[in-house]
């Protein structure tokens, strides 16, 4: 980038809407940047978005082939992870297991931040007995452990991954729909909503035009902190059964097939759960980062 270029985005006094959304993007990129911490986040991330992007090129094997004379090697040269039970190439199962990672949790946040977003800021903007009984419905969901909550559901609709995925969403959002009423709270009498009232402003106007666009920050760092929780809980399900179903090479399913195994043979277990460990704490790192960027007030010093 030019020097020219730079200080265009970095000036003070922005002479277009375009330059002033440009340097604002560019300020919190630079922000974000210097979270060493969250750019490492960010790294693992875009690994694994390229590995599930190309896991059919990049696989070194098949990973629903089983061979039962290569049954629970030790990782080595032909198999840099080992294999399970059934001689399937543990390396390759995970490879393609990023995909079923990356289309759980990139489901659940489309979905269960909309719903939170959409309760939580007709309640604090309606106020009244709106308030009282979207409040008192989003408190029956948070009466429940959330795993334990996405259990039930998945045993009523029968285990699959779509099922599992509609479990994990209806009961994300009631923690997205506390935040986004809270900040509704804090902005519905402001002078500015009272002048777009005026001018003849209606309430579906009122919120879609001025009162989500100041609540979106804080649910995009609140779902990169949840996104953690999300693959633990995605892969809980899939542990129990309930999830992704053989032989879809799912990572808490291949935990629970390694289970019996922990002892003698390790790796069948380990290395699925290693995976989850990463891009677990990537996204924590990462929500760190967007934290700082979006949340200058709760920024680390």
């Amino acid at each position: 980038m030019t020097q020219t270029t730079r200080a265009w985005l970095l000036s003070d006094a922005p002479q277009t809407r375009r330059q002033a959304r440009l340097g604002a993007l560019y300020q919190g990129w630079l922000t974000f940047r210097a979270n060493r911490l969250a750019m490492v986040g960010l790294a693992i991330l875009v690994l694994l978005v390229l590995v599930a992007a190309f896991a059919p090129w990049i696989a070194p094997q098949n990973p629903y082939a089983q061979n039962l004379a290569e049954r629970l090697r030790p990782p080595s040269a032909q198999h840099w992870l080992g294999t399970d039970a059934l001689g399937r190439d543990i390396l390759s199962r995970l490879i393609h297991g990023s995909r079923v990672t990356l289309f759980i949790v990139g489901t659940v946040a489309l979905i269960a931040p909309v719903i939170g977003l959409f309760v939580g800021t007709v309640a604090g903007f309606a106020g009244g007995w709106v308030d009282q009984v979207l409040m008192r419905i989003t408190d029956i969901f948070l009466a429940f452990p959330k795993l334990i909550l996405a259990l039930a559901f998945v045993a009523a609709l029968g285990p699959s991954i779509g099922n599992a995925v509609l479990a994990l969403a209806l009961t994300s959002w009631p923690p997205y729909a506390r935040l986004a009423r809270a900040e509704t709270l804090t902005i519905r009498n402001a002078d500015y909503i009272a002048a777009a009232r005026l001018q003849g402003a209606g309430p579906l106007r009122l919120l879609v035009g001025h009162v989500w666009p100041l609540c979106v920050s804080s649910l995009i760092v609140r779902v990169a902190l949840d996104m953690a929780g999300i693959i633990l809980s995605a892969a809980g399900l899939g542990f129990l059964g309930l999830g992704a179903q053989p032989p879809m090479p799912e990572w808490g399913a291949m935990i629970s097939d390694g289970r019996s195994y922990i002892l003698d043979f390790w790796w069948v277990a380990a290395m699925p759960g290693m995976a989850i460990f990463v891009v677990s704490l990537a996204f924590n790192l990462l929500g760190d980062g967007l934290r700082d960027v979006l949340d200058p007030k709760g920024a680390r010093e």
